[in-house]
C-alpha cells in the first residue's frame, strides 16, 4: 500500500480514485453521492453526527475525525486485491482511537453472498480468503454462506486498521442514500443478517455494539440514511 497521499480540495477530486471511474462516477450514484456529502462537510456530516449523539454511547458523543481517506485499500490475506473501502477515518473519542470504514449505498446491494463469491472464484486463494476474513471477525465459516461477503472484507478492514493504528474501537457504518424504508431495503435486510451473526439487531438510523470484543477491540456497527440532496449535486466550484 501506497504511504503518501494527496488531500482532497473538492468532490471531483475523488473520482480519480475510484477503480473504474467513468463506470461508478454518476449522480444518483453512492460513489458521487457520498462525496458530496462528506467534503461538504469537512467533518462528520450532520446526520452521521446525529445518529451519534442519539445513541447514547459515550465514546460517540463529542467524537472527532483526524484524517479520512477515500477509496482505502486494506490488504488480505488471499487473492490479490485488497478490499477497497468509500472512506476510511480514523477518529477520537472519550480520548480513545476509533477506526471508521464508511461503505455508501444508493440502490446497489452488497454484491455477492458467500455462497455466490465462492463459486465464482474458485482457485485456491478464495477458501484462504475466507478463513482468514472470518478469522478476524471471529465467526464460523459455516454459517456466512447467507451473508453478503462485502460487508464481511468491511467490516474487517475497520478490525485490521484498529489494530494497524492501536485503536480500541473499530466502526463499520454504511451511509445509504436510498430513500426506501429500511423493511422495503434489501441492502437494510442483508445488513440485519449480517449482524445477527455478533448478536445484534440491526436498525435504521442507529448505532449498535457487537456483544463481545473482536481481538480486544470494540466492535460497532451502524446504518445512516443520508439526505436524499446528495443524489443530484455536482460540481459548480463551490459547496453552495
Amino acid at each position: 500500500m501506497d504511504k503518501f497521499f494527496v488531500p482532497a480540495s473538492n468532490p471531483e477530486d475523488w473520482k480519480w480514485l475510484l477503480a473504474k471511474p467513468e463506470k461508478h462516477w454518476r449522480t444518483g450514484y453512492s460513489a458521487k453521492s457520498l462525496a458530496y456529502c462528506w467534503q461538504e462537510a469537512n467533518d462528520f456530516p450532520e446526520d452521521v453526527k446525529r445518529v451519534f449523539r442519539d445513541s447514547g454511547i459515550e465514546l460517540f458523543q463529542n467524537i472527532e475525525l483526524l484524517l479520512a481517506f477515500p477509496e482505502w485499500k486494506v490488504p488480505l490475506l488471499g487473492g490479490s486485491r485488497p478490499s477497497q473501502n468509500d472512506i476510511f477515518i480514523l477518529a477520537r473519542g472519550n480520548d480513545q482511537l476509533i477506526s471508521i470504514t464508511v461503505e455508501g449505498k444508493v440502490s446497489e446491494s452488497f454484491d455477492k453472498t458467500v455462497a455466490e463469491w465462492k463459486l465464482k472464484n474458485s482457485e485456491e486463494g478464495t477458501e484462504i480468503r475466507l478463513k482468514f476474513l472470518c478469522k478476524e471477525l471471529q465467526l464460523d465459516e459455516n454459517k456466512t454462506n447467507h451473508i453478503r461477503y462485502q460487508l464481511l472484507h468491511r467490516t474487517a478492514s475497520a478490525l485490521i486498521e484498529a489494530k494497524r493504528f492501536n485503536a480500541q474501537n473499530a466502526l463499520m457504518l454504511v451511509h445509504s442514500f436510498s430513500q426506501k424504508k429500511e423493511e422495503d431495503n434489501e441492502g437494510f435486510k442483508d445488513y440485519s443478517r449480517f449482524l445477527a451473526l455478533f448478536d445484534v439487531e440491526g436498525k435504521g438510523d442507529s448505532l449498535a455494539k457487537a456483544k463481545k470484543k473482536i481481538h480486544g477491540i470494540d466492535l460497532y456497527f451502524c446504518w445512516i440514511r443520508g439526505d436524499k440532496k446528495y443524489l443530484s449535486k455536482w460540481w459548480t466550484g463551490d459547496l453552495s
